[in-house]
C-alpha cells in the first residue's frame, strides 16, 4: 500500500528518538573515546541509533515522510547549533568561571559545523534512498539486507563526507583514511548487531499503525518536501 499516514504517537516518538539522538551525538562528539583499542568520538554511541530510527521511518512510513523528518532534524541541530553559539559569546558573569570549558566543549568551529551539517544531509538521504529502493527490488523480504545494506552507504558516506570536509589540508591522508575506514566500520558493526531489535521494532510499528509502504511512485529528490 502506499499513501500518506495522518501522524501518530509512535510515528512521534521514533521522530523524537531520531532527534534527540543527532543533537547529542553533536554535543558529545567533542570527546574521543577508547574503544577496544579503536579512537572515536563519543557520538558513535549514539549516532548510529539515529540510523536505525531512520531505517525505521522509511521501512514503516516511506521515504516521503523520511525526507520530511530529516529535514526537520537538520532544522533542529540548526537551531541548537545557533542557540550555542549565542550562549557563547554573551557575557558571561563576572562569577562564572566556565567559559574556557564551554567553549572546548561547545565551541566548534565553523569548519566541523559545515562538515557535520553536509555529512548529515548526504548520509541520511543516501541510507533513506537505498533503503526504499531495496525494499522494493525485494518485494519487502530481507529486511536485514535493507538495513545493512543501507547503513554500510549512509554511514559510508557520512564517515567520508565530515572528515574529508573536516580535516582536509590538516591531518596526513592515511590517517584520514583510517578514520574513515573505523568509524565506517564500526557503524555498520553497532547496526548489524542491532539488526533483531530493528525487526521487532518495525514489525510491532507495521502492526500498530496498520500499514508498509512502498515507494513505487515516489520522487526521490532530497528537496521535494512538500510532497
Amino acid at each position: 500500500m502506499t499513501f500518506q499516514p495522518r501522524p501518530s504517537r509512535w510515528f512521534i516518538i521514533v521522530i523524537a528518538v531520531f532527534i534527540t539522538c543527532l543533537l547529542t551525538a553533536n554535543i558529545i562528539a567533542v570527546k574521543l573515546v577508547n574503544i577496544f583499542g579503536l579512537v572515536l568520538p563519543a557520538a558513535v554511541v549514539v549516532f548510529p541509533i539515529s540510523y536505525i530510527a531512520g531505517d525505521v521511518l522509511t521501512e514503516v512510513y516511506g521515504y516521503r515522510l523520511a525526507r520530511r523528518v530529516i529535514w526537520l532534524g537538520f532544522l533542529c541541530n540548526l537551531i541548537a547549533v545557533i542557540a550555542i553559539w549565542v550562549g557563547n559569546i554573551l557575557p558571561p558573569a563576572p562569577f562564572w568561571d566556565g567559559q574556557d570549558a564551554y567553549q572546548t566543549i561547545l565551541g566548534a568551529t565553523p569548519r566541523l559545523l559545515a562538515a557535520s551539517f553536509l555529512a548529515y544531509l548526504v548520509g541520511s538521504f543516501a541510507n533513506a534512498y537505498v533503503l526504499a529502493k531495496m525494499k522494493i527490488v525485494t518485494q519487502g523480504r530481507w529486511l536485514w539486507t535493507r538495513t545493512i545494506g543501507s547503513t554500510l552507504v549512509g554511514e559510508g558516506l557520512d564517515s567520508l563526507v565530515f572528515i574529508t570536509a573536516a580535516f582536509w589540508g590538516t591531518i596526513p591522508l592515511a590517517g584520514m583514511v583510517s578514520a574513515i575506514v573505523t568509524q565506517w566500520l564500526f557503524k555498520t558493526l553497532y547496526e548489524t548487531l542491532a539488526t533483531p531489535f530493528t525487526y521487532q521494532v518495525v514489525k510491532f510499528l507495521k502492526r500498530q499503525e496498520g500499514m508498509d509502504v512502498y515507494d513505487y511512485d515516489t520522487r526521490f529528490n532530497p528537496l521535494l518536501v512538500g510532497e
